[in-house]
């Protein structure tokens, strides 16, 4: 049978819900990790990414349901919310490989002065302190406080990194933003494919 039949179809979309649901069970575990290790302390930064895990996985249940039952109404429902996440992934993802070192730079400043815990863990993790200047008055967690060492400024640290996290952010967004675009054409056409099983009379 070739890959447009109802069976193949039904099967690479099950297989599409599959990835995501690893995916989705991988940033939850990722998350989980990182705060059990304390390399994470931020609870709002745990928090968005479980809540987007905890979101992947219910997408892709309603999908595999929808695929395994040739539901319409799930399968209609799942190929208009995997649409829109298609577009603000995309619109992210391609907004990340666009920013110059300057809007890095001021992205970055708004982040370390919202976030204080990620704050904390940059300033431990990277052993640095201050983001573009440092207050002797401060409070910074980094170990080089308590050396005889100035310690370095995070910002030219980070910007080190910054470039290639948003490049690998965006080329993973848009591998990710292709298939859900896939998944939606996949689950269009099974929609308006009838089962053979169900009314063999109809290819006939």
């Amino acid at each position: 049978m070739v890959c447009g039949g109802f069976a193949c179809s039904k099967n690479c979309l099950c297989a599409l819900n599959l990835l995501y649901t690893l995916v989705s069970l991988l940033l939850i575990g990722i998350a989980a990790w990182g705060i059990g290790f304390g390399l994470i302390s931020s609870l709002r930064v745990v928090g968005v990414v479980i809540a987007v895990g905890i979101f992947l996985f219910l997408i892709a249940l309603v999908g595999l349901i929808g695929a395994i039952k040739h539901h319409q109404v799930l399968l209609f429902f799942y190929m208009i919310i995997l649409l829109l996440v298609f577009i603000v992934q995309f619109s992210v993802s391609c907004a990340c490989l666009a920013l110059n070192q300057e809007q890095q730079g001021q992205l970055l400043e708004v982040g370390w002065n919202n976030t204080a815990s990620a704050r904390d863990d940059i300033q431990r993790n990277l052993n640095c302190c201050g983001f573009r200047s440092f207050n002797q008055n401060d409070t910074c967690l980094a170990s080089c406080v308590k050396s005889d060492h100035p310690c370095s400024l995070c910002a030219p640290i980070i910007g080190k990194y910054a470039g290639e996290v948003l490049r690998f952010v965006g080329g993973i967004g848009l591998f990710f933003s292709f298939t859900e675009i896939l998944g939606v054409w996949l689950t269009y056409r099974y929609r308006n494919q009838k089962d053979p099983r169900a009314n063999p009379s109809a290819f006939l």
